[in-house]
């Protein structure tokens, strides 16, 4: 698959309880708008273990020639804090910058709210330092709504500011409600 330089690439990683369902995901219409709307290409897989995980996660570094034309990895999972829970099995965000090292350079991480980012500083820059990651994004209240919606224009806007600081100001200025209601955050 070509992918023009001019596009920001997504790569979409939902963690499902059953992956071999052939059942729609809900994030579906909105990366179709991710698309239609922004003209993000994306590309989705869905994981229901954590050997899964780990699987598409390789796939992704070692086997996928796109991924370094990849800009924004998005992570659709459960859990909070410091980790993600796939399948009952927790991953700390250590792990998955382990997993990273060195490889995020130029990329942002987001997280949608069904995992809670509220991490600390020291946690997050050790992600940074470690992956080489622009920046890591998500939420820190549940809440009873999805964040696609937010997500899909926070992904929108990455196309026009490739300065983080620029794009959350846009964002929250676009979006102030919204953003504060679930609140956003993002670290670099």
């Amino acid at each position: 698959m070509y992918l023009p330089e001019d596009q920001s690439k997504l790569f979409c990683l939902e963690c499902v309880s059953d992956s071999s369902h052939e059942k729609e995901s809900a994030i579906f219409p909105y990366l179709e708008q991710l698309v239609k709307k922004y003209a993000v290409v994306n590309v989705y897989k869905a994981v229901d273990s954590i050997e899964g995980f780990e699987e598409s996660l390789n796939v992704l570094l070692y086997e996928d020639r796109n991924f370094k034309d990849y800009d924004l990895l998005y992570f659709i999972c459960k859990g909070s804090q410091n980790e993600i829970v796939i399948n009952d099995y927790m991953y700390s965000l250590e792990e998955i910058a382990e997993l990273f090292e060195g490889k995020l350079k130029g990329k942002i991480l987001h997280f949608a709210n069904s995992k809670l980012l509220d991490i600390d500083t020291e946690t997050s820059q050790y992600f940074l330092d470690v992956t080489g990651a622009k920046a890591i994004s998500g939420y820190v209240h549940h809440h009873p709504i999805s964040s696609a919606l937010l997500d899909m224009h926070f992904f929108g806007l990455y196309a026009e500011f490739d300065d983080v600081t620029n794009l959350v100001e846009n964002l929250f200025e676009k979006h102030y409600a919204l953003c504060t209601q679930l609140g956003f955050q993002l670290f670099y």
